[in-house]
């Protein structure tokens, strides 16, 4: 497939350094949102013989057609959902209420590439309500909201995106946002670096043009750090997915809410005394793991480093390699970054009726293409969950084919992305109005004071009180009385 081969042209994206100061993620060739196997290989959905939204002519109701979305006469249903999610999302509101006036986005030209849901919608409108003018894609298959991308086509953005987009799908959005007669991007906003790498492979000259890439995904940053250290990042990018706003909130809390959430709409399962295994202690492994102990799983770890491994056990859980326990778990959940990390030996060695998932961003932790293999019969017994069953009778139920658990098969807690939203926000006002020279062709982290600035925005939510330093505790600590707190390497 044209994935495959681009791939191969792409040695800078793949490659990787083996010792880098970060903790290196192996990458997979196949893109963080697809895999070169598409679901029809094994079954057929109702869904399939819809037409698809590329053949339909629809337009808003301002007779504009730039968009291509499922069905634009869901906007109203979609608009609603918006506004539900408005609520949760204040600090995102005052930043529209507070820079509206100097429009601190004027002339910038986002196509951005990320789950397209209510929330994020509320970030869209907020970058356009500061100026800009934004085309937007999806970068997972499964996690658009159909009814919120009908209503951003209807306020006019360009979105291409619908839920269950094909691999073909999937780079023709991508494409059509970008290639535009008249219209030419100078900021990107991507989430798993798919779009980042279109238009790096497929548009040089634009890229070149970029004024700065926004990425949020430690997929996508582990993909700018290799074009960074071969020397072919010719644009500066913003690292937020390791400022401190988004590591410790989106990836920790909101993962310790959903992964719940993901499990039970998909199937039902009781977590008493269930055993379960969670591959990786990183943020999203600490939510997970935080998570079940509360209900009672008894809940083993495992981990590659050192670090991570010690802390799983100061929190109470047992570090085992994988092999040790596959035979007696009833849930396996993989939160690595990695790929491969669960194998066609260990899915052969799994009981009867284990439940399998991912929450990493990658779809590649869990090797799904070992199942597609003519002796295993596929079952599609729920939206996003099939059962795969072994010749002697034996199932294990997959979630999502492997994909982005909660985002595939639940939803996400508003208020925690409203903090990575505008942490978002907040990164491509600086990098659009960087003045010449502040920063060069490499990654950076959110300025400190910016991240402290994030959280301030939330704290009224809560009714929270911030303590302020006296001039002479101040000097005692050595601190601006205003901030930053914490040094930038926190």
């Amino acid at each position: 497939s044209q994935q495959i081969q681009f791939a191969d042209d792409m040695q800078e994206f793949t490659k990787f350094p083996t010792k880098t100061g970060r903790r290196s993620l192996s990458r997979s060739i196949s893109q963080s949102s697809t895999d070169s196997y598409s679901s029809a290989a094994s079954y057929t959905d109702s869904s399939d013989d819809e037409v698809s939204p590329r053949e339909k002519q629809q337009t808003n109701s301002k007779g504009s057609s730039n968009f291509c979305v499922k069905n634009i006469k869901q906007a109203e249903f979609g608009r609603r959902e918006i506004e539900i999610a408005e609520q949760d999302m204040s600090a995102l509101i005052s930043l529209r209420k507070r820079a509206q006036g100097e429009k601190p986005l004027a002339g910038a030209k986002i196509v951005g590439c990320t789950h397209i849901t209510a929330q994020t919608a509320v970030l869209i409108e907020t970058l356009c309500a500061l100026g800009a003018q934004c085309r937007w894609s999806a970068c997972n298959i499964y996690s658009t909201q159909n009814e919120v991308a009908a209503a951003l086509a209807e306020a006019g953005v360009a979105v291409f995106a619908w839920k269950g987009e094909s691999e073909d799908d999937f780079w023709w959005c991508i494409d059509r946002c970008v290639n535009v007669d008249g219209w030419q991007a100078n900021m990107i906003l991507d989430d798993g670096g798919d779009l980042t790498h279109w238009v790096y492979k497929k548009y040089p000259s634009v890229f070149k043009k970029i004024r700065g890439i926004v990425e949020e995904s430690v997929t996508g940053v582990h993909r700018l750090y290799q074009l960074s250290k071969a020397g072919k990042l010719c644009v500066p990018a913003m690292n937020v997915n390791d400022s401190v706003t988004k590591q410790k909130f989106d990836n920790l809390y909101c993962c310790r809410e959903s992964i719940l959430d993901g499990l039970k709409r998909t199937t039902d399962v009781m977590f008493g005394g269930k055993q379960v295994v969670v591959c990786g202690y990183g943020e999203v492994g600490k939510g997970c793991c935080a998570a079940l102990k509360a209900l009672g799983a008894i809940v083993y770890v495992t981990e590659i480093d050192p670090i991570c491994a010690l802390q799983a056990c100061m929190d109470g859980f047992r570090v085992v390699k994988l092999s040790e326990v596959i035979r007696q778990v009833d849930v396996v959940i993989t939160c690595t970054g990695n790929k491969n990390v669960v194998t066609r030996e260990h899915l052969d060695r799994m009981k009867n009726s284990c439940i399998v998932c991912n929450m990493g961003h990658s779809n590649t932790e869990i090797d799904v293409t070992s199942l597609r293999m003519p002796e295993l019969t596929w079952e599609r017994v729920r939206s996003q969950v099939d059962h795969v069953i072994w010749p002697d009778g034996k199932r294990v139920v997959l979630l999502a084919e492997g994909r982005l658990l909660n985002l595939s098969c639940s939803t996400v807690p508003t208020f925690v992305l409203s903090i990575t939203a505008t942490t978002q926000a907040l990164a491509l006002i600086e990098l659009y109005n960087a003045p010449e020279g502040r920063y060069k062709q490499d990654v950076y982290l959110l300025p400190k004071k910016m991240d402290e600035y994030v959280a301030s925005l939330h704290l009224p939510s809560f009714d929270a009180h911030l303590t302020e330093l006296t001039d002479d505790q101040a000097k005692y600590l050595g601190l601006n009385k205003n901030g930053p707190f914490k040094p930038n390497y926190y």
